[in-house]
């Protein structure tokens, strides 16, 4: 056991300000020089997260404080990135469990900490924005509290310490009205409450990987923690897969972690993190192991996705203009790329070869992988979500959801309508500074389309989150999408007097001067009907001109989705085409009397 190492996750729900807390114990445990330029939320370190403000993929890091090392583990607050959380925690040996003083325990919240209570970790309870407007620090520790009492919590772990902390200014407190201004207070509950790793440097090596990564020089490597024993660069160690397979490798580099830095260290022992390189196949979840004495190390269980959607090979007629990698071997390949780090991930192959059925957390999960893919050069299409049905003892089962709603009063008998058509149940109503917090249990289905809806009927102030709750008996029928759409008639570039008088007839989606097919769809029908459009009509040129008639044409602003709301609003006959410029709604079968021909045969 190693005294002066100390193994932690922060977790919390998205936006209570893991991240923040990082990059102030980072810059208070004087790891950059004075004059060194430091961005904000260092961690966050690739485009996506940057751009979205939310963390997607665990990352590590090493603090030196006063003699201790400090090894932190940061995590995502999305629930549909809940398997980047599972997948650490196995390496830690507690919990920075933050919440808002504001907000309070939120859903996943619940699903991080029911987690390390199921794996006996201790949590440290932090609560963050003490210094924010309406912050009621002491009515949170008691939800708090009520929660852990809730997730059934043993004796030990609901004696939980507490520390007040803003991670924006950079201080930590014992007492919300303390006067300290830096984090000390937090080092020393960490120093006190986290226990040292367990483990014993004399017994045979055993490495648990819970993260793989790819660096151009050195290949793949592997991510964990030491569990037992000790290793040096070059040694021979063994490798035991998921099926209890085991084969010989040599170590050509241990990594170590220095702040943000990866060190080259020549030897590492029981409880330390670090990173192996040399194993060109390795896997999340394998062990790597003494090579006289291999034994596997349990892994913890990664749950099951509940969403899935199609993926397949573009064939509309823009396929292969925009994209660089545009077949179905690409698409399958990428795929499997993805499946070596991405733990809650599914790949199936269908019947069809240009067809792959992935199954994911969410469509947060689902869409973030699109997206990386088409900044890769990826092109494809993609089908509706559609959520995963488990059969028990003859009962069909679907997953059921956590739904917690902040909403102002004024808009709850709206929002609680709309869910109720949804097949949602109440859990509780409880007012809170002006807004309204209501808790439901929902089917995923129910979801489905449902954020875009809630934010137009609250516009905009309201605030909702979710997380997987458990599988239930079937609810029954939820009513899909209302209104039709727009279809492109023919293939050319949209005309601006076209668009002018398609406007009365729903939402568009396209502005003047786009390219368009046959089959393409172009806007929202103010009726439940589709509707074929010519959006390349023009204007008939005369002699004659009447001032009324000719003002110039004005067009409204084109409503212009992103790749979750294009992915919510399609129906079960339309698909999405992804491009690295792109984003385009298609009906499946693109030709108008093939349409109606299927429709008479259903």
């Amino acid at each position: 056991m190693n005294q002066q190492i100390r193994n932690i996750a922060i977790i919390a729900h998205v936006d209570h300000g893991k991240t923040t807390l990082v990059d102030a114990m980072l810059h208070q445990s004087g790891i950059f020089r004075a004059n060194q330029v430091i961005t904000e939320r260092i961690m966050d370190s690739n485009d996506l997260e940057k751009e979205r403000g939310i963390t997607i993929l665990s990352k590590n890091l090493s603090i030196q404080h006063n003699g201790l090392t400090i090894n932190i583990v940061d995590t995502p607050g999305h629930a549909d990135f809940g398997g980047e959380v599972e997948r650490v925690l196995k390496m830690v040996d507690s919990v920075l469990l933050l919440v808002d003083a504001f907000d309070g325990p939120m859903p996943q919240t619940r699903f991080v900490l029911k987690k390390s209570l199921d794996l006996g970790l201790k949590p440290i309870v932090v609560i963050n924005k003490i210094d924010r407007p309406g912050a009621r620090p002491r009515e949170v520790v008691d939800m708090v509290f009520d929660l852990f009492c809730e997730l059934d919590a043993n004796e030990e772990q609901l004696e939980f310490p507490i520390v007040f902390a803003s991670a924006k200014s950079g201080y930590a407190r014992f007492e919300p009205d303390d006067d300290t201004r830096d984090l000390e207070p937090l080092f020393d509950t960490i120093r006190k409450h986290v226990p040292p790793p367990t483990g014993d440097a004399a017994a045979p090596f055993q490495f648990l990987v819970t993260s793989i990564d790819y660096n151009d020089y050195i290949g793949r490597i592997a991510t964990g923690k030491i569990f037992n024993g000790t290793v040096q660069e070059g040694e021979t160690v063994a490798r035991i897969d998921k099926n209890g397979k085991v084969s010989q490798g040599r170590i050509s580099k241990l990594i170590g972690y220095q702040g943000l830095q990866q060190v080259s260290i020549k030897q590492a022992s029981a409880g330390e993190i670090v990173t192996i390189a040399g194993f060109d196949e390795i896997s999340i979840s394998e062990t790597l192991a003494d090579s006289t004495r291999p034994q596997a190390l349990p892994y913890v269980n990664i749950d099951e996705p509940t969403l899935s959607m199609n993926f397949m090979v573009n064939n509309s007629p823009f396929a292969g203009t925009e994209g660089k990698y545009v077949t179905s071997r690409n698409v399958y390949d990428r795929l499997m790329r993805e499946l070596r780090t991405n733990v809650s991930l599914r790949v199936e192959e269908t019947a069809n070869t240009d067809t792959f059925k992935v199954s994911g957390r969410g469509e947060l999960h689902l869409s973030i992988l699109i997206e990386n893919m088409r900044r890769e050069g990826y092109e494809l299409a993609v089908s509706k979500p559609e959520v995963i049905f488990k059969e028990d003892n003859g009962v069909i089962l679907e997953p059921i959801e956590y739904l917690c709603i902040d909403v102002p009063e004024e808009f709850q008998g709206t929002v609680i309508e709309k869910l109720g058509q949804r097949k949602a149940e109440m859990i509780s109503m409880k007012p809170m500074d002006g807004v309204n917090r209501l808790e439901f249990k929902i089917p995923a289905r129910g979801l489905i389309g449902f954020r875009t809806e809630f934010l137009t009927d609250t516009r905009g102030t309201g605030t909702m989150a979710h997380s997987f709750d458990e599988y239930a008996a079937y609810k029954g029928d939820i009513e899909g999408r209302k209104n039709g759409v727009l279809i492109a008639m023919e293939p050319g570039e949209t005309v601006a007097y076209a668009l002018f008088n398609l406007q009365d007839r729903g939402i568009l989606f396209v502005g003047p001067g786009i390219k368009v097919y046959a089959g393409m769809i172009v806007g929202q029908h103010a009726k439940e009907n589709d509707l074929i459009v010519n959006t390349g009509k023009g204007k008939k040129l005369t002699n004659v001109r009447a001032s009324g008639s000719d003002d110039a044409i004005r067009l409204t602003t084109p409503r212009n989705l992103s790749l979750e709301q294009a992915l919510e609003y399609i129906d079960e006959d339309e698909l999405v085409e992804i491009t690295p410029k792109s984003i385009r709604l298609r009906k499946k079968i693109l030709d108008a009397n093939e349409r109606k021909k299927v429709e008479k045969r259903k």
